[in-house]
């Protein structure tokens, strides 16, 4: 039987074949601030790749990988660019992304401690790490994921495990007007009603307002519902806000309710100063979601859930098939797929414990005091350029604005602030989002990855200016017409 037909490789294949992959990221890394943010969508080209017939016979690895530049990479918007500020951008690291290649090289089956015992052991390491860093106490304990939606979901099934027992017969739960759309969906995939969660609008800065949760819930008691759950944000997609954590956790321990902080993007900033200031009160969650490949810096997918008692993830998620009763030895041996819904599942701690093992926490912590500096920054040159109105400033290395035009006509404003958005993606220069904020439209700029420059700042700012007035200038005109 040939190499090609055992689906392996010389020697010679796999070194010549690897050492191109690792030139092509080289370059992709050295060159990617001089390349454009956004890709360019040639709807034929994509379109021939859903043309492609199955390949019978294999092809030369080189023209597979040319295939790839030119069809995957090219039409694809760059999250880790250092202008890309739309979202929360994913600004991952080299030594994650070298992590990620031995742990698929290596096939390494992170489930059941006997066949993964190493991969087991750095797991629980990192977690406890992780535990550390938000104050969790010895006793907590957690488990990687995909991301901040499986996260979320993982700490809610808990959360209906410990306080409900599964009858979610009445159950409600609250969290804010802004809360992220993966809290709705994970609720609904647990079989909750929309109606059993209830968005409480915020306050004037966008966050979870305590008075209108009490009222709220007493509402619902007095309806004969079952509260049982407040969902808190630490760093909104929306601006950044970060709801009021610590009067959260005192309502919730004398209500008797489960307190789950969101923290996807925003809960790393715990490592900051700035950020504890902010976060004020996280140590004392009962759950918390938080996404590693966006404010730790790592290559997607690398999300983690935590909670107060580890024993209460076995409790929700243990079930055991009969071929799998020889594989628990000992107690202190800790199998993950008894810690969420995966059984087969990647070894997805390696990158953030190589990552904090190669550079450090206070670099970490640097990168990430990087973005506060960056939002802020960013706001001091919007204020400058006087064609903006800050809508709600830097916080969690996110700033708010739309466009002023010079009649402050609102719908003209609103109009521009909305066209931006493809203004940017077809120049290619830079790229932020638009959202919406109470009638407002809105940019918003997140600027959390620490390879921004001061003079990315500047020029993306000229950029949207100008291209704010032509569009101003663009709109009346037709209007007069």
């Amino acid at each position: 039987m040939s190499k090609r037909e055992a689906l392996a490789f010389s020697r010679e294949e796999m070194r010549e074949f690897g050492y191109q992959v690792i030139d092509q990221l080289i370059d992709y890394y050295e060159g990617r601030a001089q390349q454009p943010v956004t890709g360019e969508l040639d709807h034929a080209a994509l379109d021939a790749i859903l043309r492609e017939p199955l390949p019978r016979a294999g092809e030369p690895w080189r023209e597979v990988l040319e295939q790839f530049e030119a069809q995957v990479v090219a039409p694809t918007n760059h999250v880790d660019h250092p202008r890309f500020f739309a979202y929360i951008p994913l600004a991952n690291n080299f030594v994650g992304v070298m992590a990620d290649a031995l742990a698929a090289g290596y096939n390494i089956f992170n489930a059941v401690w006997l066949q993964g015992a190493g991969a087991a052991q750095v797991e629980r390491l990192t977690v406890d790490w992780l535990r550390q860093i938000f104050g969790f106490p010895p006793d907590a304990g957690g488990t990687f994921v995909s991301g901040g939606s499986m996260a979320n979901l993982t700490a809610l099934a808990v959360a209906r495990q410990v306080r409900l027992q599964g009858n979610m017969r009445d159950a409600v739960a609250y969290c804010s007007d802004q809360i992220h759309f993966a809290i709705s969906r994970g609720l609904r995939v647990l079989g909750f009603a929309p109606d059993q969660l209830q968005r409480v609008p915020g306050d004037e800065s966008y966050r979870l307002s305590l008075p209108r949760l009490r009222q709220a819930i007493a509402e619902d008691r007095a309806a004969g519902r079952k509260p049982f759950c407040v969902i808190a944000t630490a760093g909104t997609t929306n601006t950044g806000a970060v709801d009021p954590l610590e009067e959260l956790a005192d309502y919730c321990q004398s209500e008797d309710l489960w307190l789950h902080v969101d923290g996807a993007y925003g809960a790393p900033a715990m490592l900051t100063a700035r950020g504890q200031r902010a976060l004020k009160g996280l140590q004392r969650a009962d759950s918390l979601a938080l996404d590693a490949h966006k404010w730790l810096f790592q290559p997607i997918e690398c999300g983690v859930v935590l909670v107060r008692q580890r024993r209460w993830l076995s409790e929700t998620f243990k079930e055991q098939g009969e071929y799998l009763k020889d594989v628990e030895q000992a107690d202190d041996e800790l199998n993950f797929m008894y810690q969420g819904v995966q059984l087969t599942r990647q070894f997805r701690a390696l990158k953030l414990w190589m990552s904090f093992k190669v550079f450090g926490l206070d670099a970490i912590s640097q990168a990430i005091e990087t973005g506060f500096d960056n939002a802020e920054l960013a706001e001091k040159l919007l204020r400058q350029a006087g064609c903006w109105e800050i809508v709600t400033p830097a916080q969690m290395a996110i700033v708010t604005f739309r466009y002023k035009p010079s009649g402050g006509d609102e719908a003209l404003a609103n109009r521009v602030t909305h066209d931006l958005v493809g203004r940017l993606l077809d120049d290619g220069f830079a790229f932020a989002s638009g959202t919406q904020l109470r009638e407002k439209t809105v940019l918003r700029m997140c600027a959390n990855n620490p390879r921004t420059t001061a003079e990315d700042l500047e020029k993306t700012v000229n950029l949207m200016g100008r291209l704010g007035a032509e569009l101003e200038a663009s709109i009346v005109a037709s209007t007069l017409n």
